[in-house]
């Protein structure tokens, strides 16, 4: 959002906010001119508009829901700012969880619950709203003489996994397969964080049964199906409003899901699951393509600013890839990509992407090295070995080069 590495803001955990001094795409469009418009989850932690002057997240949706949003406290089982309840961390801080003895609790192990059908009807679950309130903002505000700028988040995939029934019935835990690399990860040469999150994973335990694992599998797709027609909803109004003509739409996501590769859930890790994501832009008059050239979400305020023909207004880290959306097949380098993760923290861990390889400095454990392009799997750590001390030490430098962890 705001174009800048962790190390240069102060939002390094989701506990914390950043600066208003910060200037966010909601800035830079607002400045040009637009009407900027943020509907749905954005995990802000405090009362910050960000740049933005339409808004409706989380706190908006309970007072549609009234009542029902007792189902969705028992949905998640357990104060989840991430899910939205609360939206604001502050909120609670002093007097404690309000839903505290009032939730129905489930017979789930941990604090995240394996799946099952919600009990909230389709129409009155988050991204039905999103995508309700999306729709409504295009036809009230879309065909005005002024541009705008619209996100529109949704909340799935993400738990909790209970999509509507609807979307439950497409997708049969039997008919899931497990990752190829279920099973197969090499203990003894991972970071003791890794070994622990395989062998147990803490939100939800009941995932070290295959049976349960194949469960979850058909839920996350079933939450995935249930987002993408919310998606299908706003594309089919953009269409039926003639916005489609001069519209730029991009499908993106803050992270990915391990969803049981090498034994893994959740996100936190560097591997490709969890750090790789989808994104996807449609510029009217731009033949589309595939492009397999590694950028970082950095980048996205510069690119999507470029492509408006909108001027930023404060400086960020990112570079523009807008090139890349012009010529998919391209063969330009953008240089490595970095990423960077619980700093402050003995779990700080922080990513360089060059070429072939990925390396994965540990500030509190053993790197890691991987040769994407033989070993997409991620299965075997090269770091310690003699063949490839050169490698790791290369990308070591040029990721301190890029920035010395505060940690060392």
């Amino acid at each position: 959002m705001t174009g800048l590495y962790s190390h240069n803001h102060e939002a390094q955990n989701n506990a914390l906010s950043y600066s208003p001094s910060h200037k966010t795409l909601a800035h830079h469009f607002g400045a040009s001119g637009y009407l900027t418009a943020l509907i749905g989850k954005m995990h802000w932690v405090d009362a910050q508009t960000h740049g933005f002057e339409y808004r409706l997240e989380f706190n908006d949706w309970y007072q549609y829901l009234g009542p029902k949003t007792k189902l969705y406290a028992d949905e998640l089982g357990r104060p989840n700012s991430g899910s939205g309840l609360p939206e604001i961390d502050d909120l609670w801080r002093e007097e404690g969880d309000p839903w505290k003895g009032h939730r129905e609790l489930d017979d789930r192990e941990g604090s995240v619950a394996v799946g099952r059908v919600s009990r909230l009807e389709e129409k009155d679950h988050f991204d039905s709203f999103v995508a309700r309130e999306s729709v409504r903002f295009l036809k009230e505000h879309g065909t005005r003489d002024q541009p705008f700028f619209l996100i529109s988040s949704f909340l799935k995939p993400h738990d909790p996994f209970m999509p509507a029934e609807r979307f439950a019935k497409m997708f049969q835990p039997e008919d899931m397969k497990l990752p190829a690399s279920w099973g197969k990860a090499d203990i003894q040469h991972l970071p003791q964080e890794v070994r622990d999150s395989i062998r147990f994973n803490r939100p939800t335990p009941e995932l070290r049964d295959e049976h349960e694992a194949k469960k979850r599998i058909a839920f996350y797709y079933a939450n995935l199906a249930q987002m993408d027609d919310c998606v299908g909803q706003i594309i089919t109004a953009l269409k039926e409003l003639k916005l489609d003509r001069d519209t730029i739409i991009v499908y993106t996501s803050d992270h990915g899901e391990m969803l049981g590769d090498l034994g893994l859930w959740q996100k936190f890790e560097f591997y490709e699951g969890s750090c790789g994501i989808p994104l996807m832009i449609r510029v009217p008059g731009v033949q589309p393509g595939v492009c397999g050239t590694p950028i970082s979400q950095v980048s996205f305020s510069k690119t999507i600013t470029e492509l408006a023909h909108v001027c930023e207004v404060a400086p960020n880290d990112g570079r523009s890839f807008a090139d890349l959306v012009h010529n998919p097949g391209s063969r330009a380098s953008h240089g490595p990509v970095f990423a960077e993760y619980a700093l402050g923290t003995n779990r700080a861990k922080y990513l360089i992407r060059d070429g072939d390889f990925k390396y994965t400095f540990w500030t509190h454990d053993i790197p890691e090295l991987y040769n994407l392009r033989t070993d997409p799997e991620e299965l075997h750590n090269l770091a310690s070995l003699p063949g490839y001390t050169k490698d790791a030490a290369r990308l070591k430098r040029c990721l301190f080069e890029w920035h010395r962890p505060q940690e060392v």
